[in-house]
């Protein structure tokens, strides 16, 4: 495999704008950033600055416009993903998407549609898939060596107090297309999705409880997959104590993580069941190191890019994982299961996340 030195570009300068700055500054030289964009020239400038970037500018079409790019890293708030993501395609240039990649499925297709057209790539942030751990637990399950997976266990419990919601941008569907669903518990239900494979229904509910918004504040799903296993997930921002939890109860072992913001390998248990004790030792020869940050996930869209193939996370891969989001919204707002594959594209759950209305739109 040749490696090649790849010209990136970050567009949008809040905080996770830092974390894309720094894995591109772990590279090893396979990247480095040219440019720099935030509709506050100010602020771009002061970015470039801090990150040793030669070029600023006060918007994205003026940077696609005079610089030639590899790749583009889109750290805006969420409503301007799609329409960066379509101008970086139609520049030709590999748009790396942060969570969540669009505000609906529709976006997301239309996302897709112009990746055919253009020949360019998008892939969405999706950074958990790329620890150590879940690489290690995907390549088990793969093998057979954990048995069938029967039960699982999905939670996103955070806090945002009100005053995370006075950034005009939050809390509303027409800029975030949802509530934690859509920007905080993404990250361990597309893990989760990542390792059981397809889901077939779920069955939802959803509340605004406490936060000033007009999204959900917590939402809560029952999932079945393709295999016959089950699971739960909870995405709340209402809880003080907060934690991230995925547990995967297999016919020989439970392999669980408990983190925050990120786990380590340290943060990975094994429990294997009655005379199964050999599944320990599997995970412990299996054994290498690697967090689940943004420099694991950009080595590995660097390695695909090299390859020619398309990064991760792939747009068909993301899109099972938008398609489960607009799925566990339709379920909480109709009170009906959801079976994958219901939401066509004349769905209002397709066009916008909270589809028909949210129940307590009108409290």
């Amino acid at each position: 495999m040749s490696r090649q030195q790849y010209r990136a570009a970050i567009i949008g300068t809040g905080g996770i704008a830092h974390a894309h700055a720094r894995a591109v500054q772990s590279s090893g030289g396979r990247a480095e950033l040219v440019a720099v964009a935030d509709v506050d020239a100010g602020r771009a400038r002061e970015f470039a600055d801090k990150y040793g970037i030669p070029h600023a500018y006060a918007g994205a079409d003026e940077l696609l416009r005079e610089q030639e790019l590899d790749v583009a890293h889109l750290c805006t708030p969420p409503q301007l993903h799609a329409p960066i993501a379509l101008a970086c395609l139609e520049a030709g240039v590999t748009a790396l998407v942060e969570k969540p990649p669009t505000l609906s499925l529709a976006e997301f297709d239309a996302l897709i549609e112009a990746e055919q057209r253009t020949g360019a790539r998008v892939a969405t942030v999706l950074q958990h898939r790329f620890g150590a751990g879940a690489a290690r637990l995907r390549r088990l399950a793969g093998t057979g060596e954990l048995g069938r997976p029967l039960v699982a266990t999905c939670l996103t419990q955070w806090y945002r107090g009100e005053d995370y919601y006075a950034v005009p941008w939050r809390g509303t569907w027409e800029s975030e297309g949802g509530g934690p669903t859509m920007g905080h518990g993404i990250h361990q239900f597309d893990l989760l999705l990542s390792v059981l494979g397809p889901w077939t229904e779920v069955t939802a509910m959803a509340a605004r409880q406490a936060r000033p918004v007009e999204t959900e504040d917590v939402s809560m799903a029952l999932v079945r997959f393709e295999s016959g296993a089950m699971a739960t997930v909870v995405n709340s921002v209402l809880s003080p104590r907060e934690t991230s939890v995925l547990r995967f109860d297999y016919e020989r072992a439970t392999i669980e993580v408990e983190h925050l913001y990120g786990y380590t390998d340290d943060d990975w248990t094994v429990t294997p069941a009655p005379a199964h004790e050999d599944v320990k030792s599997l995970w412990g020869a299996d054994r290498t190191e690697g967090s689940s940050g943004h420099t694991g996930w950009f080595a590995a869209v660097l390695d695909a890019l090299d390859q020619g193939e398309q990064p991760p996370v792939s747009t068909k891969e993301a899109r099972r994982t938008m398609e489960f989001i607009a799925a566990l919204y339709a379920s909480a707002f109709t009170g009906e299961r959801v079976r994958a594959g219901q939401i066509t594209a004349d769905s209002p759950f397709a066009r916008r996340m909270d589809g028909t209305g949210a129940p307590w739109r009108n409290q």
